[in-house]
């Protein structure tokens, strides 16, 4: 398989896992029943946002794949990291269970930093692309904290 196959399966696989996954824990009831914080977005940016940033996490995973012999670390770090990224969801709207998702969360970013921190010297564009990532779950895990506080 060459280097295009390879990265495109990272991409759309990212993407597919994703969006299944948000798919099947999608917010009912429970969430809308929620008492949210004003920075609260709508649930439409969700999708959008995410189907971006798991394009970004799958050119990332391809990159540290090709990396994988010099760098093993980064690739299984980045399979930690997209696991913890699937857990949340269903953590959160499929158990109702705010303070795991909330420590699953953390995790995950803290994931992303380290990554980033590795990256930065080994892989500067995989750091790169992982940015937008980091931003959006600090901001996600301040909404899961600040819904933990409401409710």
């Amino acid at each position: 398989m060459n280097k295009t196959a390879i990265s495109a399966a990272f991409v759309i696989g990212t993407v597919i896992a994703g969006l299944l996954v948000g798919y099947i824990t999608l917010p009912g009831e429970w969430y809308a029943g929620l008492a949210k914080p004003p920075f609260n977005p709508p649930n439409w940016i969700f999708g959008p946002v995410w189907t971006v940033l798991y394009i970004l996490i799958g050119r990332v995973g391809a990159r540290a794949y090709f990396r994988r012999v010099e760098h093993p670390n980064l690739l299984n770090l980045w399979i930690a990291l997209l696991i913890l990224n699937l857990l949340w969801s269903p953590a959160f709207f499929g158990l109702h269970q705010m303070v795991l998702a909330l420590a699953i969360i953390i995790l995950l970013l803290l994931g992303i930093i380290a990554f980033i921190a590795i990256a930065r010297k080994r892989d500067p564009v995989s750091a790169g692309l992982f940015v937008p990532y980091l931003i959006w779950v600090a901001f996600a895990t301040l909404l899961n904290a600040s819904l933990l506080y409401l409710n």
